[in-house]
């Protein structure tokens, strides 16, 4: 045992003394490969000597596979081995032998090195990797670590006669496409995983896998030698794969533990390994342009890699490709395009490798080609390279040129292909060459905790958006915008606004007004007509406001629709600002949009639309005619004849402007019966609650008449709070006998089939909740995520009155967390004041919630900002 002490302290002390080298402060990615390599070279010595321990028969073999058989390895990575046994050993009938398996397995965990074994012999090695690409990959980098030499030769030697280079390429790319797909074929996620996402470790080790399985080259600098690689790819692939090692090997310390993804918990502690410091602002900078944290500037760091390495990676695998298939009989035949392009098989190919170099302006004409040309699927790898090499001319000159501005001017007027034609200059780096202000969003995150892709990304998200609109296959996602699209006679107004919506963040100030900017110089850059201009800058400055408005303004308010309505002017820029609103919201997460947000908007643009057409609200027609349909609805349930008057006669007109007539009639088809139960002069003295499938089709409604009492909001919320209900929206409103008619949007955290049970348990245990007086239950306190803690919002409360200054409008911004809700709400029972509208919106995991409130104690300053104060304590936990 004391030799075994011994070399676990030695095999200790010297790892640490690596793991000092790998986390010397400083962003210099020199001899990290160096320093994996020495990690995976003191592994070997002490496998070595926990081998010849063990006491294996000269006729054994210890082999390295997977990455450790690369000779390269990260702190806490899994040191796969194979234990190459003699033909025909068999562990499970020899006790001796596999006594000794357990030893040697077992002395390598008491040593702490995590260990991934196999135990085969040579025939199992070759039947396994012909079944198992994942297999036939990790002995690919097979290496001998002790024993017989012989036997491993044999090994390599079957290995290599059973590979199918070409089936080995084509299984290696599909998994590729599969694990791209995982990591939604971005490398900009905000927590990207530097190993196995787009532009990561695993993209480069793909590449010398299949060009050693085609016996093309083992290093950059073969591969370089040998044609598929210029000896300037191999530098910056070099340079790119350190810093991405180096930034794993961090990861890997800062975690301990085997820990390959960036995430918000580490960013922070990696980026000061690397040197990088929060930027903040000095005295008089007002603009807080500089503001930066020193993740935020590591993120960016690793976006340009990531994006090099997907780039590189592409060009490298079509010259593999090509190197392939031209070992195969038959000519791939070029089909001339025009004087400076061909089509290869589907893929657009120069004429001449310099074609960019000598006339510039073909840089843009690929991407028009690609977009218009019939066939044309994708750029060959000799483009790619042309385009990777021409970087150095796409400069000032180049994006002043006239012909320039003209294409892509064309490019975006194009009526199909603009999505497509985006994301492959974004991915070549030419759009950001050529429109220098978006360059400086590539790669830029958002720390708002509800977008969850970098600024370029979610612009290009929110570009294929609007032309999913305009594309008939896609017009079941969202028919009422597909049906506007359908009648607006120039897309390409809606794509450049959505291509410059979010181009000014990170630059601080007003992002819509910086923006605003930048596309009046486009449009006058690019010869666009001064109306179209107009209305494109329209667009970028209040792209926000009309999310703003359906989220956070009572849109029953007749003097909320005419201000909105004068604001846009007309049904041309109401309808272009609709399109662009959807399609920013669903461009941000795939959790921000639902059905209720999509009805808020919907409802904005029908109600804004009607005051632009003249009709100025009227209410009491508005009123008159919402009970006209509610009573049509009414007869088909066979309700009797004026049993609707026992409910309508207790309400006001504030009533029927907020509630559309299917819920009017919903409502007083349910309460009309319980109502019409009750003896004259006598009154509900409990409570009643109805619940169904929301009309919107996500989540449910509920319906509460109660008795009123201040803390009721409070205690409605605490149940749904409790039970996982998530709020959407909700409307209180009191009657004219003192009943609260509070109406509710919930979504449950699942909704089975089994939705009736779902809707019976609300109704029993929601009634019997309001019932029960009595003190309000404490709160619990829901944990904060990841995210949250990362990038934490600062709370904000702001407390004004409306326009006629008789009601309060609240609002709140935090970090989201369980029970939140009801927490603000007891705040609110607790000063006695009531809430007559709710707009809960919750933004990934930022809420932003409106309150229209009204109470005795707001009319007091100080009891205000007790109530401020209050809530601000509350926000903070």
């Amino acid at each position: 045992m004391t030799e075994l002490a011994n070399l676990r302290q030695r095999y200790r002390d010297d790892k640490n003394a690596l793991f000092a080298e790998l986390s010397v402060s400083g962003a210099s990615t020199r001899g990290v490969r160096r320093a994996l390599q020495r990690l995976a070279r003191l592994t070997d010595n002490t496998l070595r000597e926990l081998w010849q321990r063990a006491g294996f028969g000269a006729d054994f073999a210890l082999v390295a596979v997977g990455g450790y058989g690369r000779g390269e390895l990260f702190p806490h990575s899994d040191v796969d081995v194979l234990v190459l046994l003699p033909d025909g050993s068999q562990p499970d009938t020899d006790q001796a032998l596999k006594m000794r398996l357990e030893r040697f397995i077992g002395d390598c965990w008491d040593l702490g090195l995590e260990i991934g074994s196999s135990v085969r012999t040579i025939d199992d090695c070759v039947a396994e990797a012909g079944k198992d690409i994942t297999v036939q990959t990790s002995l690919l980098e097979c290496r001998l670590l002790a024993g017989q030499a012989r036997r491993f030769r044999t090994l390599v030697q079957r290995l290599g006669a059973a590979m199918d280079p070409k089936a080995f390429f084509v299984a290696k790319t599909l998994e590729m496409r599969q694990r791209h797909h995982k990591y939604e074929n971005t490398p900009y996620a905000l927590e990207p995983n530097c190993k196995e996402s787009p532009g990561g470790l695993r993209d480069l080790q793909i590449i010398l896998w299949v060009a050693k399985a085609a016996g093309l080259g083992k290093s950059w600098d073969e591969l370089a030698r040998k044609g598929l690689a210029t000896p300037l790819e191999a530098r910056q692939i070099k340079a790119n794969e350190a810093l991405l090692s180096l930034i794993r090997a961090r990861l890997h310390l800062l975690a301990h533990r085997r820990e390959d993804r960036l995430v918000f918990d580490l960013q922070t502690a990696v980026a000061e390994s690397f040197g990088f410091k929060a930027q903040v602002p000095g005295p008089g900078d007002q603009t807080a342009r500089n503001t930066r944290r020193a993740s935020e500037a590591l993120m960016k760091r690793y976006y340009w890699a990531a994006k090099a390495v997907s780039q590189l990676n592409q060009i490298l695998l079509l010259n593999i490709e090509e190197r392939l298939a031209s070992a195969e009989p038959g000519v791939q035949r070029l089909r001339p395009i025009n004087e400076r392009f061909f089509d290869k098989g589907g893929m657009l190919e120069v004429a001449s490798d310099d074609l960019y170099l000598r006339q510039p302006q073909a840089i843009l004409e690929t991407f028009h080609i690609y977009q218009t040309t019939l066939g044309i699927k994708g750029l060959s790898a000799r483009t790619l390279r042309a385009l990777y090499n021409a970087r150095p001319v796409m400069n000032a000159k180049f994006r002043a040129d006239p012909a320039n501005r003209e294409t892509f001017r064309r490019i975006v007027m194009e009526p199909e292909g603009i999505t497509h034609a985006m994301r492959l200059m974004n991915q070549t780096s030419v759009l950001g060459r050529y429109l220098w202000v978006f360059r400086h969003i590539v790669g830029q995150m958002q720390h708002d905790l509800f977008h969850v892709y970098t600024v370029d990304q979610h612009i290009l998200m929110v570009l294929r958006n609007v032309r999913r609109f305009f594309i008939a296959e896609h017009s079941h996602e969202y028919p009422f915008c597909s049906q506007l699209a359908a009648g607006w006679d120039k897309p390409w107004i809606l794509y450049v606004a959505a291509l410059f919506h979010d181009i000014a963040k990170g630059r601080g100030g007003d992002h819509s007004e910086l923006g605003a900017k930048d596309v009046r110089t486009f449009c006058r850059q690019h010869g666009i007509d001064r109306e179209d201009a107009r209305l494109i800058e329209f667009l970028v400055s209040e792209h926000l406001t009309m999310s703003r408005m359906a989220q956070k303004e009572d849109l029953s308010d007749p003097d909320v629709i005419s201000a909105f309505a004068k604001r846009v002017g007309n049904e041309r820029y109401l309808t272009a600002l609709y399109l662009l609103t959807v399609a920013d919201i669903r461009g941000t997460s795939p959790k921000v949009w639902n059905a209720w947000k999509g009805k808020l908007l919907e409802d904005l643009y029908r109600y804004t639309l009607r005051a632009l057409g003249g009709r100025a609200p009227d209410p009491g027609a508005e009123v008159e005619g919402r009970k006209r349909e509610a009573l049509q609805q009414l007869a088909l349930h066979a309700l009797p004849h004026l049993a609707h008057k026992a409910l309508w006669d207790t309400l006001d007109v504030s009533y029927f402007m907020r509630h559309e007539a299917d819920e009017i009639a919903w409502h007083t088809r349910v309460l009309s019966k319980e109502l019409a139960r009750l003896a004259p002069g006598q009154v509900l003295d409990r409570s009643i609650v109805r619940a169904r499938l929301s009309p919107e089709g996500e989540g449910l409604q509920v319906l509460v008449y109660a008795p009123d009492q201040p803390d009721l909001f409070a205690r409605i919320c605490g149940y749904f709070d409790t039970s996982n209900f998530s709020i959407l929206d909700a409307r209180v409103h009191t009657t004219l006998e003192g009943h609260a008619l509070d109406t509710f949007e919930v979504i449950a955290p699942t909704m089975t089939e089994h939705y009736r049970e779902l809707i019976g348990m609300v109704e029993r245990q929601l009634a019997q909740t309001v019932d029960e007086r009595g003190p309000l239950p404490a709160p619990t306190m829901g944990r904060l995520s990841r995210r949250v803690k990362s990038f934490p919002i600062k709370p904000r409360v702001d407390l004004r009155p409306d326009e006629k200054a008789q009601r309060w409008l609240l609002s709140v911004s935090a970090s989201d967390r369980a029970g939140l809700l009801y927490c603000i709400t007891r705040v609110l029972a607790r000063y006695e004041i009531s809430v007559q509208l709710a707009k809960i919106t919750t933004l990934g995991e930022r809420v932003e919630d409106t309150f229209l409130i009204s109470g005795p104690q707001l009319q007091v300053n100080k009891r205000q900002i007790d109530l401020e104060t209050d809530l601000l304590d509350t926000l903070e936990g």
